[in-house]
């Protein structure tokens, strides 16, 4: 077979541009880093290296709701331990109105000072979170969740939180309502107290005091309950009769002090109940309000004339309600802890994810920079070569052989 000149140079033209192009997309390789330019260039690595790049984008998504959520929570739970902190002030305040030998001056000046410190807890319960909307406004709230009006503190705010709405559903709000408006009232199973009939004649107010039981109603809890005092003392009776289902429980001899038993539960009737006197045990529910029971102890306290047993009974219920509304705010704190160290668990999961991820993008798009040089100076070498090649070729000519 002949083959002419126009050929050969027709081939080592090819060879030549195909060598330059090899080493100019090699070049351009080591210079961008990537292995990839385009999608052309290795479709399943493209694919690869697009799921990489979305999953990146969705982790980043994440960790930003996450701090969203991170910084809503870290004030929720600053807020609530400032609320705390002056819950116990308010505590300390009913315990030194409780000393017998206050007037009612100095009761009214403790009233003052409580007071300051329920207009505090205002001014937390209504804290802004920063972006715009309150912390403890729940779904969502344009204005102040809390509405202080003449009679008392009211929640306008919707129940409940916003959530960032993603995978993990990560929380921006707490739920204002179940922070200051639902704590359990009485001693987690019962409320007690003196019942309507129990009225002093002379200052129409209740005369004896019923301390909290101490155990849990063995039927569950829920039910009502009434002792009824009958005769004068010494040989007074009880009678603790179940509301709820219209029975008697227990009945005996009343000593003042002697704990009455019944139903799984016990409490005690301190002072000196009359003749006819009765008392409540209800089952307790979870709507005890934080600035509801500080409003009655202010009033309680605002009050004069009042007997030591009155004072007695309005300082016992007050203390009772207030540690209520301090283990439901405590709790709460601790929920909002538990939300702070979960997320904090959630980004360590998301920061091993996008390292994943950036790897898997790496080794689907990115240049081995050591393979890269290797083969580039394989390029170079072709390239060199094919110059030469085609130099040799171009002199290459019959002319040369005439004489």
């Amino acid at each position: 077979m002949r083959l002419s000149t126009a050929n050969l140079y027709d081939t080592s033209i090819a060879n030549l541009q195909r060598r330059q192009n090899a080493l100019q997309s090699q070049q351009q390789q080591l210079t961008s880093g990537k292995r990839i330019a385009q999608a052309s260039d290795d479709p399943t690595g493209a694919a690869r290296a697009e799921r990489a790049l979305a999953s990146i984008g969705r982790v980043e998504a994440n960790q930003r709701a996450l701090e969203a959520s991170r910084n809503s929570m870290t004030l929720a739970e600053s807020a609530l331990g400032d609320a705390n902190e002056l819950l116990q002030q308010a505590r300390e305040t009913m315990v030194s109105a409780g000393n017998a030998s206050y007037s009612d001056a100095e009761r009214k000046s403790l009233a003052t000072k409580l007071q300051g410190i329920r207009d505090q807890l205002l001014a937390i319960a209504n804290r802004p979170d920063g972006a715009g909307g309150y912390i403890f406004s729940g779904q969502g709230s344009a204005s102040p969740p809390f509405l202080d009006q003449a009679d008392g503190v009211s929640y306008v705010g919707v129940a409940g939180s916003i959530q960032t709405g993603n995978l993990d559903n990560f929380q921006l709000t707490v739920d204002g309502r179940g922070a200051w408006e639902q704590a359990v009232g009485g001693n987690g199973s019962f409320e007690t107290g003196p019942s309507a009939v129990v009225i002093d004649a002379t200052t129409g107010k209740p005369t004896v005091q019923l301390i909290d039981p101490a155990a849990t109603a063995a039927n569950g809890g829920g039910h009502d309950y009434r002792i009824d005092v009958a005769g004068t003392a010494p040989s007074q009776t009880y009678t603790l009769t179940d509301q709820t289902v219209g029975s008697v429980v227990t009945s005996g001899a009343f000593k003042a002090g002697q704990a009455i038993s019944g139903d799984g539960m016990a409490f005690t009737i301190a002072g000196a109940p009359a003749d006819g006197d009765a008392f409540a045990i209800t089952g307790a529910r979870s709507d005890t309000k934080l600035f509801s029971v500080l409003d009655k102890a202010i009033v309680d306290l605002n009050t004069p004339l009042r007997t030591s047993v009155q004072v007695s009974q309005g300082n016992t219920l007050a203390l009772r309600d207030i540690e209520a509304v301090m283990g439901n705010l405590q709790s709460m704190r601790s929920q909002v802890g538990e939300r702070l160290n979960n997320l904090d668990g959630t980004e360590t999961r998301l920061a091993a994810l996008k390292q994943y991820s950036e790897e898997e993008r790496s080794a689907a798009q990115d240049l081995d920079m050591v393979q890269g040089i290797s083969d580039f100076q394989n390029q170079q070498s072709g390239y060199d070569t094919a110059l030469k090649t085609y130099a040799m070729v171009q002199k290459m000519s019959l002319f040369q052989y005439l004489t």
